[in-house]
């Protein structure tokens, strides 16, 4: 059965310093539409402005994770002229920018099949839990099209040796090679694969928030500077975070050997 067209594309649900986003397009594998991007992207918005919110969580309803984008659309796509056609594809590169520039960790939940653009979603994820049954591809080329849009953030996080090939060819592959390209970073049976979540999710909610928010910041910008402007830049990253309060409270804590004031932890260590 179709979603209802009232029914929103993407569900955003908050509990305690966590939110979940999650892909609500089941009928038709997740797949994505100017409507679903746009309500990704202005929710990835609200959350990066939300100081309550320490993880965030990317998921999808049904069967799938996403199937890329919504045939219908495509059909809509291809009567635009070229200039239609890039402020379209606009859409899905602010929405994957929105994504990557979340302060938050976003963790992706992928249970089951990621094509096409999809595979952009689960590129800009800091941490990807998967089941080994999930399927992955690029299947742009097979539509006469390339996976532009998600490039950045696909070759960023796969390479580039990677990237030729599975562009190029189209292949589908499982979750065992996408944990070997570093696609995914844990793969979990789907019995386990909410509990596995919860404890990942309990780690990142031990840590203090203007810290991630600093690791992210520091795997954005670093990567692209000389070692002469990384020296000073770094020194005031460390400086600015000692002299804050969560870093100060942090450090009190440790010497005084008991659980910061921020931290929120389980009894889980973690590994």
């Amino acid at each position: 059965m179709s979603s209802s067209a009232d029914e929103p594309r993407v569900i955003l649900e908050t509990a305690g310093r966590v939110a979940t986003l999650t892909l609500n397009r089941p009928s038709i594998h997740n797949a994505f539409d100017e409507g679903l991007l746009a309500q990704l992207t202005a929710a990835a918005r609200r959350l990066a402005a939300d100081g309550a919110v320490k993880v965030v969580v990317l998921s999808g309803a049904g069967k799938s994770f996403c199937a890329g984008a919504d045939l219908d659309w495509m059909k809509r796509m291809a009567r635009f002229t070229e200039a239609e056609n890039v402020t379209d594809a606009m859409g899905l590169a602010d929405c994957l920018r929105a994504m990557a520039d979340l302060p938050q960790p976003l963790v992706g939940r992928v249970h089951g099949p990621v094509i096409g653009g999809g595979m952009g979603l689960v590129a800009v994820c800091d941490i990807v839990l998967a089941v080994p049954e999930a399927l992955f591809g690029f299947s742009e080329v097979r539509l006469g099209l390339s996976p532009a849009c998600i490039a950045p953030y696909v070759i960023r996080r796969l390479g580039d040796s990677a990237c030729r090939e599975l562009f190029l060819t189209g292949d589908r592959f499982d979750g065992e090679r996408a944990l070997r390209l570093g696609l995914v970073h844990r793969l979990v049976t789907a019995d386990t694969l909410d509990d596995e979540l919860a404890r990942l999710v309990s780690r990142l909610l031990a840590n203090g928030g203007r810290a991630m928010a600093s690791c992210k910041e520091l795997l954005d910008r670093v990567p692209g500077m000389t070692f002469d402007e990384a020296g000073p830049y770094t020194a005031s990253v460390i400086a600015g975070l000692r002299a804050g309060e969560e870093g100060k409270e942090g450090v009190r804590s440790f010497l005084e050997r008991r659980k910061p004031s921020w931290s929120i932890n389980t009894d889980e260590d973690g590994d």
